[in-house]
Parts: structure tokens; C-alpha cells; sequence
């Protein structure tokens, strides 16, 4: 079971703003599209916050809410208590769904928390300085290598032009 990659998806500035009241702090057409791309056939894990942002379940992904509120219950989505629970029943999930991959996409606590066990960070690095009242961590080069990137230029549905670095921890967890 332990060999399925934990991922971490996320969009950051410049400054390592993540998020703005409770959102996005800028419209990329173009980073959505790889989102989708990138998640789809793969559990996703989400606080309960992203998921009110997001405002429904993803389609084609198993769709996995962490939060404390007993009373959560949205048709479609899992809930978990914590991301530990979390992670185990995306393990399940992708095993049952064929997947190699579960998929983090935020927000900043959940991120946290997942940050130690993740095996891969896809991070769009946004091409903008934003301010914003949520942020990701700088990445510990001794921890990750980046292993490609790629350039997704500004096109008309973009307030910025943005680069996909894909990066991989550099030593095995523990």
C-alpha cells in the first residue's frame, strides 16, 4: 500500500501567498486546466474550507474533506477527521480506482500536515508578487529536487503567466 505517491498541488506567488479570504488571489485559467489534468482519477484531499471555496465535489475524483465538524456531510465527498485518516482512505480509494497517485490540494493546514509525508509537490510558481492571508512554506532544497518544469505562458484567461515545477523528496520517508 505504500507504494502510491502522496502529492501536494498548489499555486504560489512570488511571495508564497497561497490564498486571500477564503480564495484564490488570482484567476489562471491555464493552472485550473493542469489542475484538472493532473488530479483527475485520483483521490483528492481538501479541507473543509477549499472544499466550501471549490462549492461542490470535483467530478471523476474521489473527493476527501478533512474537518472536525461531525455534521459535515455533502452528497459525494468522505469525510475525515484528520489528514492521517485521510490519507489512509485515499490509499484505499486509489487502489480500488487503479490510481498511483493521491492528490493534496490544500488549503494551507492541510498542506502542513502533509508536507512531512508527501513524496511530490506539483508547485506552479505564479509570476506575480499578491497579498494574500494564506502561504506555503519555501521548499528545503536538502528535502527536494526538482525534477522538470514547464512553462504555462499568460494566455486571455490568465491574470499571470505562471511555470509547473514538479519536484520529488530527494530521500526516502522514514
Amino acid at each position: 500500500m505504500n507504494d502510491i505517491t502522496v502529492s501536494l498541488i498548489v499555486a504560489v506567488s512570488e511571495n508564497g501567498v497561497i490564498g486571500r479570504d477564503g480564495g484564490l488571489p488570482w484567476r489562471l485559467s491555464s493552472d485550473l486546466k493542469t489542475f484538472r489534468r493532473l488530479t483527475m482519477d485520483k483521490p483528492i484531499i481538501m479541507g473543509r474550507k477549499t472544499f466550501q471555496s471549490i462549492g461542490k465535489p470535483l467530478d471523476g475524483r474521489d473527493n476527501i474533506v478533512v474537518t472536525r465538524d461531525p455534521s459535515f456531510e455533502v452528497p459525494g465527498v468522505s469525510a475525515c477527521d484528520t489528514v492521517r485518516d485521510a490519507l489512509t482512505l485515499a490509499r484505499v480509494l486509489a487502489m480500488t480506482r487503479g490510481a498511483e497517485e493521491i492528490m493534496v490540494i490544500g488549503g494551507a493546514g492541510v498542506y502542513d500536515v502533509a508536507l512531512p509525508v508527501a513524496d511530490r509537490i506539483y508547485l506552479t510558481r505564479v509570476h506575480a508578487v499578491v497579498e494574500g492571508d494564506r502561504h506555503f512554506p519555501p521548499l528545503d532544497s536538502s528535502e527536494w529536487i526538482e525534477a522538470s518544469r514547464e512553462e504555462l505562458p499568460k494566455g486571455p484567461r490568465d491574470d499571470h503567466a505562471s511555470t509547473l515545477h514538479v519536484y520529488d523528496r530527494r530521500i526516502a520517508k522514514a
